[in-house]
């Protein structure tokens, strides 16, 4: 049985682990996103949130950020990195709440079959808060909305919005279709 067993040792010894930790911590911050293993990972998800809320607590502590700052790089060993962690990064997640890493798994390395993953700081990523935002409207949520009120102004927007999906469905949409030849079959010599 695995009592009281809850980290992962990665193969290393205390102190190669750390410093591995303080590492990719310290890259993570300085490049907001690293490809590695999935167990490195989900290990480094552990380390490195707990500082990114300490960098997020000297904002709202103003008087303790020295403290913070020196705490906080006790743990990296890296004076670019705690500086962009508690200018850059910390002003950017003040009103998250907590989750600030993001795995995404990317498949498995070609040698050994490693599982293999991104390694990104959430509010970084642009191209996720566009999707993000975009994806907020759906028809479900249209629904779910126009159902719950029952004045005659709610019934008569959900049938113009009912009668705008069939209007849209029953129009036929026309592709442009190009063929490709069939490949030529081979002769016998």
């Amino acid at each position: 049985m695995r009592h009281n067993k809850k980290i992962n040792h990665l193969g290393r010894t205390h102190s190669h682990r750390e410093a591995m930790l303080s590492n990719m911590a310290s890259s993570l911050i300085k490049h907001k996103r690293i490809f590695t293993t999935t167990a490195k990972a989900k290990s480094l998800r552990k380390y490195v949130e707990p500082l990114i809320t300490k960098s997020k607590d000297a904002i709202e502590q103003p008087d303790s950020k020295t403290h913070l700052m020196r705490t906080v790089f006790s743990y990296l060993q890296d004076k670019a990195a705690v500086n962009e962690l508690f200018t850059v990064i910390s002003s950017k997640i003040a009103d998250r709440p907590g989750g600030y890493t993001r795995i995404i798994k990317v498949g498995n390395r070609l040698g050994d079959n490693a599982a293999m993953c991104f390694i990104e700081l959430v509010d970084f990523n642009e191209n996720m808060l566009k999707v993000k935002k975009t994806a907020a409207k759906t028809r479900r949520s249209r629904k779910k909305a126009t159902g719950t009120e029952s004045s005659p102004a709610a019934t008569a927007t959900a049938t113009a919005t009912a009668a705008e999906v069939e209007q849209a469905v029953e129009e036929p949409v026309v592709e442009a279709v190009t063929e490709t030849p069939a490949p030529e079959e081979q002769k016998a010599e």
